[in-house]
C-alpha cells in the first residue's frame, strides 16, 4: 500500500456554494467544513511515525469525510438513486432513511429514487418499478428490520445498468452492500467513466460479518453479536440443565469469525469458539472431540459457538459450488459437528445431550440497536456530503474513530480476518479456556 492508492476520485472542482453554508433559520446547525487536505492516519503507532520520519515517506492515510464548503452538484438540478443489495443486515432501513432526510432537509434535494430489489432494479427486463422516496415515506422504516427497497444477489449487465441511470437522469447513485455490491459499484463507475458521464457513485459498506477491509466496523455487526449474546445465554441454560449437556450455536461468519468471537467475549459462557481462521482436527489426542469429552467429564456441560465458514476443510467438495453472487457455497458445519459429536460419543457409550441452534436468519433480519442506528445515520450523512461534493467510486468508512472516504478498489482488495496471533483471539482463548491449538502433531 502507498499514499497514492487512497486518493479518492472526483468528478471535478466544486463550484456551487453548499446549502449548509447558508443560515436560513436561526436554528440551523453551524457546520465545520472539511478541507480537501484533511486526512486520517492508517497506522498511528510510534513505530510507524519513526519509520516515516526516517524515510521521509508520507504515511498511509484516508481522506476525512464530512461536509465541503463548495459542492459539485447544484441541488435544484440533482436526482439521486438508492439501491440495497445482497443479504439482509440490521440497519439497512436506517441508512435509507438517513440518506433521504439528509438529501431533503440539509441539501434541498427532493428527487430521490429508490431502486427496488438490488441491481436487478437497474435492468429494465426485470420490470421492477422505482419508488419516489420522501421523508414522510421513510419516517418509521428504521423501526423494522430488512430493507424497505428489497434486495437481490447476482451479477447484472453493467452497461444496461448505466443505460438505466442515463434514462432516469440520475446524478448520484448510493449503493448499500458488501464486497460484492461494492465491486458492482466500482464496475458501474468504470462504465460511467468510459462514457464520460458526470454521475457520482458512492458505496456504504454493509456486512454483518464485519469483514470489509480497512474499515474499523461495519453497520449491523454490533446488533448481530448483541442478539447472539442473548441466544448464547439461553443456550448455556439448556446445556447446564442436562447431564453432559452440549449447546451448539452456529453464527454467521463465512470467512471471518468476528461475530462468534465478540459474542463469546460478551457473554463469557462459551467454552469453544470455532472460526474460519482457526483450523482444528476432530479426532486424535488433541482433536476437538477429545477436548470436548474432557470438558464434559470435568464440568458436565459445554457451550460451543461455530462460525458458518469454520471447518470447511472437512468436506471433500468444499469450494466446488458457487451461489449467484459468485460466493463459494459452504457446507453446513453446524449439522456436521452435531452429527460427529453424537456419533463419537454414542460409539464410546458416553452419555450426553446435544441441542443445535441456528439463529442466523433471525439475527440478520432484526432492526438495528441504538449504537448501530447512530452509526448508520452518520455513515449515510457522510456519504451524502461526499457524493454531492463530486467524490465518486468511494466508500464511506470508519477508522481511528473518524469517518473516512476510500477508493472502492482498495476496500474490496481483500477480506478482513481475525489474526489468530493477535489480541482479539487471545482474549477469546482466555474467556473460553479452550486450547491454543486443537491440531495433532
Amino acid at each position: 500500500m502507498k499514499y497514492e492508492d487512497f486518493l479518492v476520485s472526483s468528478l471535478g472542482k466544486g463550484g456551487v456554494v453548499s446549502p449548509l453554508r447558508h443560515t436560513r433559520r436561526a436554528d440551523n446547525p453551524v457546520y465545520k467544513f472539511v478541507d480537501e487536505n484533511e486526512r486520517i492516519i492508517y497506522d498511528v503507532s510510534l513505530e510507524n511515525f519513526k519509520k516515516c520520519h526516517e524515510t521521509g515517506d508520507l504515511p498511509i492515510s484516508f481522506e476525512k469525510a464530512g461536509p465541503r464548503e463548495n459542492i459539485y452538484f447544484e441541488p435544484a438540478k440533482t436526482k439521486v438513486g438508492i439501491v440495497t443489495c445482497g443479504g439482509l443486515c440490521p440497519g439497512l432501513n436506517n441508512v435509507i432513511r438517513s440518506l433521504v432526510n439528509e438529501l431533503f432537509y440539509r441539501y434541498g434535494i427532493s428527487r430521490v429514487l429508490g431502486i427496488q430489489y438490488g441491481y436487478e432494479g437497474l435492468i429494465s427486463s426485470y420490470n421492477h418499478s422505482v419508488i419516489e422516496l420522501t421523508p414522510p415515506m421513510v419516517s418509521s422504516i428504521h423501526l423494522i428490520g430488512g430493507t424497505f427497497l428489497g434486495s437481490s444477489r447476482g451479477d447484472q449487465d453493467v452497461a444496461k445498468m448505466v443505460d438505466t441511470l442515463e434514462i432516469l437522469n440520475i446524478n448520484v447513485l448510493f449503493c448499500i452492500g458488501g464486497d460484492g455490491t461494492l465491486r458492482g459499484a466500482h464496475a458501474i463507475h468504470k462504465e460511467i467513466e468510459k462514457r464520460k458521464l458526470k454521475i457520482s457513485v458512492g458505496g456504504i459498506p454493509k456486512t454483518i460479518d464485519n469483514d470489509i477491509d480497512l474499515i474499523q466496523k461495519s453497520f449491523g455487526f454490533e446488533t448481530a453479536f448483541s442478539i447472539a449474546n442473548d441466544i448464547i445465554r439461553n443456550a448455556h441454560n439448556e446445556a447446564y440443565g442436562a447431564f453432559n449437556g452440549i449447546a451448539l450455536v452456529k453464527l454467521m461468519g463465512r470467512d471471518s469469525g468476528f461475530i462468534a468471537a465478540n459474542a463469546a467475549l460478551a457473554i463469557q459462557e462459551v467454552n469453544f469458539v470455532l472460526i474460519p481462521e482457526f483450523t482444528f482436527d476432530l479426532y486424535g489426542p488433541r482433536g476437538f472431540l477429545r477436548v470436548l469429552k474432557k470438558r464434559l467429564e470435568e464440568r458436565h456441560h459445554a457451550v460451543i459457538v461455530v462460525a458458518e465458514g469454520a471447518g470447511q476443510d472437512f468436506f471433500d467438495c468444499s469450494g466446488s459450488n458457487k451461489d449467484v453472487s459468485g460466493n463459494v457455497k459452504y457446507n453446513d458445519i453446524g449439522i456436521y459437528l452435531k452429527d460427529k459429536i453424537s456419533e463419537e460419543f454414542k460409539n464410546k457409550g458416553f452419555t450426553h445431550s446435544i441441542k443445535y441452534i441456528d439463529p442466523s436468519y433471525i439475527i440478520r433480519s432484526a432492526p438495528a440497536n441504538a449504537n448501530d442506528s447512530k452509526f448508520c445515520n452518520l455513515l449515510a450523512q457522510n456519504a451524502v456530503h461526499a457524493a454531492l461534493a463530486g467524490k465518486t467510486d468511494f466508500v464511506t468508512g470508519f477508522w481511528n474513530n473518524q469517518f473516512t472516504l476510500m477508493p472502492i478498489e482498495m476496500v474490496v482488495a481483500k477480506r478482513k480476518k481475525i489474526d489468530v496471533e493477535g489480541e482479539l483471539w487471545w482474549n477469546v482463548l482466555e474467556a473460553t479456556g479452550q486450547p491454543i491449538s486443537m491440531k495433532n502433531p
